[in-house]
């Protein structure tokens, strides 16, 4: 196993600010019309599709 490239490692950064749960401040400000966030995701259950 290899060094991650710069383009896996950015991915990877991406996904995981992005696998966060919702800000308790966004909820109250949406009068909770938003729950939660849609983009997160488990480690287990959905993989990244990220090539190389």
């Amino acid at each position: 196993m290899g060094k991650k490239s710069a383009y896996k490692k950015r991915r990877l950064g991406r996904a995981l600010k992005r696998t966060r749960r919702m800000p308790v401040l966004a909820i109250m400000r949406t009068h909770r019309r938003i729950r939660y966030n849609k983009l997160q995701r488990n480690w287990r259950r959905t993989k990244l599709r990220i090539k190389g």
